[in-house]
């Protein structure tokens, strides 16, 4: 099967191919040996948010002090 490089470095893949990978939106791309490997990756969203909170020091704290103030109606005073 073949598979074509298009102008702007997409791949279209064979669905014969894709058919073991059915529901899958990402690969994780390596080349090995001078050979292109792609593995289905089921991406996770909680642990994509959990990566961007420690990306910018966010800690379980920070996170429930916000969440206590967007709830906060205004009644409380500090």
């Amino acid at each position: 099967m073949l598979a074509k490089l298009t102008s702007k470095n997409q791949l279209t893949l064979p669905k014969a191919v894709l058919s073991f990978c059915q529901g899958t939106e990402y690969f994780d791309v390596t080349e090995e040996n001078g050979r292109i490997v792609l593995v289905p990756v089921r991406l996770n969203r909680a642990n994509a948010v959990r990566s961007k909170l420690a990306d910018l020091g966010l800690s379980e704290d920070d996170i429930a002090e916000a969440v206590d103030w967007a709830r906060d109606d205004g009644s409380r005073t500090e």
